[in-house]
């Protein structure tokens, strides 16, 4: 509802009155001295100018995305947040670096292009100078000198110089951290060759490395060769698959949702029950070929690493569960043959060579394998085109392409969040390793290729989806867990004498019995022996805790208390028969109608000594316990193994679309890939007018269509000779990176941003990057001195990014460790999430939009359309174009000013809180500016408004507030620190009266005009210029943060309750530190003391120094 402001006037009667003129004023006079004088720019190590002497702050920003339609009043939240903390620092004597750039490659810039028809480039660079304009308006104190994009060339080169040595990288397991905080590390590829010619590493049958008898990470190898040879009897192309398929950056094969008629890739996101969200066009699930971040390799350490850093809690947990780190067992189950049609089974033979038929799952429950009664398989999984080429017996064909091809073309998301169970069987069978019968494999949406195997044992008794599944496709479901509640059902079942299974006698004992055992702890046979020697007591007043009955489901809805007969009644089971029926046939989840998926004791789970594979039972094994047997049983009997797996998933880096970073790589005719040498770098980016996605099947990058750029020759391109013969026809990589790309490691390029030899300067990176934290030793380039653990000491910016930025900014940095070219191992020390701001948006009766500005408050709470007077319902959403209630922080500071814009935005509450904009509310703000001026200034002559004399009460509350206020900017807490000021301005305005007398000595207002500046920096420069202290000391933004007394900020005196007879009856004011005796004296003079005791004798004052007095009579 803002309207465009006026041109602000000055105040005739007052010429220096603090007004929206006089702001506008006064912040463009002094942004202008700031970026003059280079208040802000700071040297980095071995510059003139820099000081050694001095502790360094690394303060960051997640640098802007910057949008057409510019910054909205939620954007500089975090900005402003940063700025104070940095001014602050600054006047306390540290080296400070405050960057600021901009994210400027991605799919908005592109999307925006292709509407407008106006080059990315251009319409980026109009955005960037337009966000740049915006950003200083507000007088932030950023180093404009470490200014860059990440779409500028000398940028983007050392992008394409750091996907190189990911490139050019292997993980090796063995190998320590150069942080010592776990195994493994990334080495350069010539070591692993040189490894690999002297012996010292060999390559295993599977192409796994083979070293010592100890294998290392192996990446999953295509081809089906066999690689258990030494180096030198491999093939150049076997050494070739071998080399790629260690490497850090890879391609493989991914399934992406492919829309033919926008010619591009979607997102997840951008696709809505199959079609493109926009435009409403068919979307396919297609395989597709793509470059890959072996980010899986760093998964432990990435967890390890995360404990340490000072992160908000709820954003390490996240990528916590992101990364998802589990335990458990990979176990085989042999594919029935005799299910498999014969063509089916020669394809699989010949497919797997020597290797056994079987279906391979990951389960972190092996305890439950014997009641796995069917297997489940993805729509992709690689048994399915087989089938489906040459179906089985028992297959239905023609439903199973189809569900398939359904299935394949529907996005993850959408089938993990399809809650109807649906599948279709597959004809084959498998054999269960422990019960050895024959389950069905049937083909479900819910498992995902991408994720484990892309086949599930189905245990549907313990397992939710399972269980649903179960019951959709009437599967077996059989118990093999059971809580001790039910467990102790099952015993009572088994050991009941005749005489105890009658009619109206099961019931009272059975519940006597399950009483002994839940309130007494008692074993089954001796609970049964005490209930038997107890059958005269009345069974029905034998009563449980119903937190007992959770276990097993059967707490009546409404019931406090309740006995084990009113549950029987509840549980509708009619007879002993009845009951016993339910756990001989092992079927008592199936009778509750849901899952039992918490840990238990194993029931129904043991196998005798058959075909060469030992016995083994884990009936009566806690789930722990159960676990570890089996996973033993599995490996001696050579049907499974123990595994750690994660949820991570390998880094998907290509895009299909034009405005992103270029690869530096090449295929030869053959497709095979190499690099483009360091020397040829940047390759730059090709103009490219047609730029719109065209309709096709094939997936195409856009790049693709700069044919003359994108076919070349090895030497044009940048190939090294050595490498590839420099006449060689060659074809670029037409993907290019993602936005993710370059805001990987822009924290690190801003320590030496105009360096042009190497990414970063060593000194430089050991300055700013070294972190706080100084609880790790050594370091990749083997020298003794401390390595920290992060680097930038604040970074302040979404929790949207939790998973993606964040995590990515984590890989690569680590990565660049390991090889030497980074001193510390993780880029972000403290990581800080400002909240999100919101505002009003108005809704009409059919739920659409109003813009704010055509919208109008009648009345206190009401508000209509202005262009008919139909009431709207205001909603308090996130601040964005779809909601039509965008504020322009332009039009604020146009009628406000910018220091009243920041001190607005740090009161509205805790930064980490979510808080809607209200407009109305900024004139509290600027009126207390107002105040503040005219407290230090004044209004008619301009001149400073000084007092004779100190006035003590004031210089302690100004001490106290100096305090309170550093100690708030500290803890981010800029509401409070606003609140104290206001404080201390309110009372210097009582202090001075309605005179114009000075509330301030001119040493005391310039102690307030430092303490201010860091939140309202344009109004205490221009205070302290008139107080005369520019010329002389230089301005207030480069001065020290003042010193407090320790002693004013102790009270004179303190008040204490007295309580008599345990009420209080008085509060009495008494010196600070006085002594017992004291006290006493002072609490038995008070008046309300006197009354309360009346005259009765005091046998006891206690004393509690500084807390109360308690008098006893």
């Amino acid at each position: 509802m803002s309207q465009q402001a006026e041109t602000p006037t000055r105040d005739a009667e007052f010429p220096h009155r603090y007004n929206a003129a006089f702001a506008d004023d006064i912040e463009a006079r002094w942004q202008q001295y700031w970026e003059t004088n280079h208040t802000f720019r700071q040297p980095n190590p071995g510059e003139a100018g820099f000081d050694s002497s001095r502790p360094k702050f690394y303060c960051l920003d997640m640098f802007p995305y910057p949008s057409g339609a510019g910054l909205h009043v939620g954007h500089p939240e975090g900005y402003t947040a940063t700025d104070i903390v940095c001014r602050f620092k600054k006047l306390n004597g540290f080296n400070v670096l405050h960057p600021m750039g901009w994210d400027a490659f991605g799919l908005p810039a592109e999307q925006y292009a292709i509407q407008t028809g106006v080059h990315p480039a251009i319409t980026t660079k109009k955005a960037i100078d337009n966000f740049r304009r915006q950003l200083k308006r507000f007088g932030f104190c950023y180093d404009w000198s470490r200014e860059f994009g990440t779409i500028d060339e000398d940028y983007y080169k050392w992008t394409q110089w750091i996907f190189l040595q990911i490139y050019n990288s292997w993980f090796d397991e063995e190998a320590p951290s150069p942080s010592r905080l776990s195994k493994g590390r990334a080495r350069p590829i010539a070591e692993l060759i040189r490894s690999l010619e002297s012996g010292a590493i060999r390559v295993g049958p599977s192409g796994e490395i083979v070293r010592e008898g100890l294998s290392g990470f192996a990446a999953p190898l295509e081809g089906g060769m066999n690689l258990g040879r030494s180096w030198h009897q491999l093939t150049q192309l076997e050494r070739r698959l071998f080399i790629d398929n260690q490497r850090l950056a890879y391609l493989g094969e991914q399934t992406v949702n492919w829309c033919p008629k926008l010619g591009t890739v979607l997102a997840n996101d951008e696709v809505i029950d199959g079609r493109s969200e926009r435009g409403g066009y068919p979307v396919l699930r297609k395989p597709l070929k793509q470059w890959m971040f072996r980010i899986t390799a760093y998964a432990d350490r990435l967890l390890e690493q995360l404990g340490r850093l000072d992160w908000p809690s709820s954003t390490r947990i996240q990528q916590s569960e992101w990364i998802g780190r589990s335990t458990g067992a990979q176990v085989d189950f042999d594919i029935d043959v005799h299910s498999l049609s014969p063509q089916a089974l020669s394809e699989l033979k010949s497919a797997k060579a020597d290797m056994p038929l079987s279906l391979t799952v990951y389960t972190t429950r092996p305890d439950t394998i014997f009641g796995a009664t069917f297997m489940v398989i993805a729509p992709e999984h690689p048994l399915i085109d087989h089938v489906l080429r040459h179906p089985g017996a028992g297959a239905d064909s023609a439903a199973l392409a189809a569900y398939v091809q359904k299935a394949r073309n529907t996005s993850d998301v959408d089938r993990m969040e399809n809650k109807e169970k649906t599948g279709v069987f597959s004809g084959v069978y498998a054999i269960n390793p422990l019960t050895d019968e024959k389950i069905p494999v049937w083909v479900a949406d819910y498992v995902l290729m991408g994720y484990g195997t892309g086949a599930i044992m189905a245990v549907p008794a313990h397992d939710e989806r399972d269980f649903e599944f179960a019951k959709q496709f009437n599967l077996p479901i059989v118990d093999v867990l059971y809580p001790r509640t039910a467990l102790a059902m099952s015993y009572f079942c088994e050991h009941a004498t005749e005489e105890e299974r009658v009619e109206n006698t099961w019931q009272p004992l059975l519940a006597d019995f399950l009483g002994v055992v839940t309130g007494e702890e008692q074993d089954f046979a001796k609970a049964i022996a005490i209930v038997r020697s107890r059958r005269e007591n009345p069974a029905s007043n034998t009563h449980i805790d119903p937190a007992s009955l959770d276990a097993i489901g059967m707490k009546s809805r409404g019931a406090i208390r309740i006995t084990w007969l009113e549950a029987f009644e509840s549980m509708d089971i009619a007879s002993f028969a009845q009951l016993k029926h339910i756990f001989d046939r092992r079927g008592f989840q199936a009778w509750r109608g849901e899952a039992g998926v918490a840990p238990g004791i194993a029931v129904n789970s043991s196998r005798q000594e058959k075909d060469d594979l030992p016995a083994v039972s884990l009936d009566g094994c806690a789930t722990d316990d159960a676990i570890t047997r089996i996973i033993d049983w599995m490996e001696a009997a050579g049907v499974g193994t123990a595994q750690t797996r994660f949820k991570l998933r390998d880094w998907t880096f290509s895009r299909q679309r034009y405005w992103g970073e270029p690869f530096p790589i090449v295929f030869d005719e053959e497709g095979n890939h190499f690099p483009v040498s360091e020397k040829a770098l940047p390759v730059i980016l090709p103009p490219l007018n047609d730029y719109q996605p065209e309709e096709s099947d094939d997936p195409q990058p856009l790049l693709a269509k700069a044919r003359q750029w994108a076919n070349t020759t090895a030497f044009a391109a940048g190939v090294d000779p050595n490498v590839l013969a420099p006449e060689t026809p060659v074809r670029r990589e037409t993907n290019t990176m993602p936005g993710s790309a370059g805001s990987s490691w822009y924290c690190v390029r801003y320590c030496d941003p105009k360096n042009t030899e190497r990414l970063v300067g060593v000194d430089a990176e050991r300055y700013w990057m070294g972190g706080q934290d100084k609880r790790l030793t050594g370091n990749s380039r083997g020298e003794s001195e401390n390595t920290l653990l992060g680097g930038v000491d604040l970074y302040i910016g979404g929790n949207e990014h939790a998973v993606g930025h964040l995590l990515y900014s984590r890989f690569w940095h680590n990565v660049l460790f390991d090889l030497g070219f980074l001193s510390t191992p993780e880029p972000f020390q403290k990581l800080f999430h400002q909240g999100l701001i919101t505002s009003y948006a108005y809704q009409r009766a059919d739920k659409t939009i109003v813009p704010v500005d055509e919208v109008k408050e009648v009345a206190e709470g009401k508000y209509v359309e202005i262009t008919n007077n139909q009431p709207v319902t205001p909603i308090v959403t996130k601040m964005s174009k779809r909601y039509k209630n965008v504020v322009n922080p332009d039009d604020v500071i146009a009628e406000y000013g910018a220091d009243t814009f920041r001190l607005y935005e740090m009161y509205m509450g805790p930064l980490e809180a979510s808080k809607p904009w209200n407009t109305k509310d900024i004139p509290g703000l600027f009126r207390f500016l107002q105040r503040a001026w005219r407290v230090l200034i004044d209004e008619q002559s301009g001149q400073p408004r000084l007092a004779a004399q100190e006035n003590p009460s004031l210089e302690k509350l100004l001490q106290r507030t100096i305090h309170k206020v550093g100690q708030d900017f500290e803890r981010l807490s800029f509401n409070t620190a606003i609140a104290s000021l206001i404080q201390l301005v309110n009372e210097a305005m009582i202090a001075a009266g309605e005179k114009g007398a000075g509330a301030f000595t001119k040493d005391q207002s310039r102690r307030v005009c430092i303490v201010l500046s860091p939140l309202a920096p344009h109004v205490a420069e221009e205070a302290w210029s008139r107080l005369g202290l520019t010329q002389s000391e230089g301005c207030v933004s480069t001065q020290k943060w003042p010193t407090v007394d320790a002693r004013m900020l102790v009270d004179d005196s303190i008040e204490m309750p007295v309580q008599v007879q345990g009420k209080v009856r008085a509060r009495i004011t008494v010196p600070t530190g006085a002594e017992p005796k004291a006290v006493e004296a002072i609490a038995l003079a008070d008046e309300g003391v006197q009354k309360a005791i009346a005259g009765k004798p005091v046998k006891k004052i206690i004393v509690v120094p500084g807390k109360m007095v308690n008098v006893v009579v």
